[in-house]
């Protein structure tokens, strides 16, 4: 079974590649920069590139897309040229072709002003009952693809399925807040317990999905790191979060205290992938006790892969206030 994956020059892209090869899987990378796991130099929003690429293909993995950080470098035509364009023409392109899935990578970003109760209010449980309610250009043109899945379902019996990831990348956070009051481990470990993910069990989730799309035709997912807290804590996640952090996580206090860390004080929402797990048979590995547990025993939060991959940034050059500010 061939398989394409699209925006194979990024994280995700990247790390598909190399997990797919390390099988011996077939496999053949497309992106618009040319990279080591890129086969095919060219635009998902280009159908001269994008045709000819389909040709063979039996599963689409399609993580290529203009991100979060890119609003303050792209206007607004441009996430539409890439995100919603660009996933038409390869829907359209795997139907004319034959492709049997077609997995779409999209983000819990897309959930927007959902994921801000306001103050005082309970943190956010987020599932996939929750309706999207997106703030930005970003979170607008990934639930337009996302419904161009389900209608490529509907309309061509193209199985598809949608991945909402949680975040997985290198790079500082966006929030200089944020950047400010944590060291950078510190922040994205303490993120595990609540919105962050391994690239690896992203990895494991996009290969779960594929198996799994035929028999599900179509279908949104969560995937995000198994979260310990419980819906009955969003309240006091709110306004302790540490209290909670210590009844349900374990191993994490005497390394935080080694290393002069802070577990975060308050927590807007939290990230279920229940239904992940349920339906694509999805076995997340990295969880915050388990990651805690590797910081123990390597000094790094990171896995093989992720080091592997590295920091790719989203911009050529690095902007004062973060990799999502451009002054």
């Amino acid at each position: 079974m061939t398989i394409l994956v699209t925006g194979s020059a990024g994280h995700l892209g990247e790390a598909l590649m190399r997990s797919l090869r390390a099988e011996d899987r077939a496999a053949a990378g497309l992106d618009i920069l040319p990279a080591p796991f890129t086969d095919i130099v060219g635009s998902v929003a280009d159908r001269g590139v994008v045709a000819p690429a389909m040709q063979g293909v039996r599963t689409v993995l399609h993580t290529a897309t203009l991100h979060k950080p890119h609003v303050d470098t792209h206007g607004r035509d441009a996430f539409v040229e890439t995100n919603v364009r660009g996933t038409l023409i390869l829907l359209e392109e795997a139907v004319r072709a034959g492709v049997e899935r077609f997995i779409m990578t999209s983000t819990t970003s897309a959930f927007g002003d959902a994921l801000k109760p306001p103050p005082g209010e309970p943190a956010a449980w987020i599932d996939e009952t929750v309706a999207p309610s997106p703030k930005n250009i970003y979170g607008v043109t990934k639930t337009a693809a996302e419904d161009l899945c389900r209608l490529f379902w509907r309309n061509e019996g193209l199985p598809c399925i949608v991945l909402r990831t949680s975040r997985f990348f290198p790079e500082a956070d966006d929030d200089p807040e944020a950047r400010a009051a944590f060291p950078d481990d510190n922040l994205k470990l303490n993120e595990f317990l609540y919105r962050r993910v391994a690239i690896e069990d992203v990895v494991e989730a996009h290969l779960a999905a594929a198996e799994r799309a035929p028999a599900i035709g179509f279908g949104k997912y969560i995937i995000s790191a198994t979260t310990p807290f419980q819906r009955e804590d969003a309240a006091r996640l709110r306004s302790d979060a540490a209290a909670v952090a210590r009844e349900r996580a374990g191993g994490w206090r005497e390394e935080y205290a080694r290393r002069g860390w802070r577990m975060a004080a308050s927590i807007d929402r939290v990230y279920d992938n229940a239904l992940a797990r349920a339906e694509l048979g999805w076995r997340p590995k990295w969880d915050f006790e388990s990651v805690v547990a590797r910081l123990k025993e390597t000094g790094d939060i990171r896995g093989p892969l992720a080091k592997a991959i590295g920091e790719k940034g989203y911009h050529p050059g690095r902007f004062e206030n973060g990799p999502g500010a451009a002054s």
